[in-house]
């Protein structure tokens, strides 16, 4: 990435889609840049510490981050999120995969060329 190249704030969704399950009380997220060139980038956005201050108002209390270059990918283990798990909760969704889109909304700020049209 040159200087130059200008910075967009998107969701994170436009530049990279998600996979997810659930065991448990917790939600397991992989993150799969659309271009492999977005995987620097998003490294040092989708921290922990990010991560986990996104979900705390689930009750989260703990990121894992296992980073996948070679994918290129992330995988995010997230603890206590899913109040009980799918069997153990009173929500009516307890399940891992509705949960993921709360991350694949975050925003990140990436070069436009990572950044695919679509609605924000």
């Amino acid at each position: 990435m040159s200087n130059a190249e200008e910075l967009v704030e998107v969701p994170l969704h436009r530049v990279a889609h998600g996979r997810a399950g659930d065991k448990g009380n917790r939600l397991n997220i992989s993150v799969m840049p659309y271009d492999p060139g977005a995987w620097a980038v998003l490294a040092g956005q989708l921290t922990e510490e990010a991560v986990l201050a996104l979900y705390a108002h689930r009750g989260a209390t703990g990121v894992t981050r296992y980073d996948l270059p070679l994918l290129p990918a992330f995988n995010f283990v997230i603890e206590d999120v899913l109040e009980g798990g799918v069997n153990g909760s009173l929500n009516l969704d307890g399940h891992g995969k509705s949960n993921s889109y709360l991350l694949l909304g975050m925003k990140v700020r990436v070069p436009e060329r990572f950044a695919r049209q679509g609605p924000d």
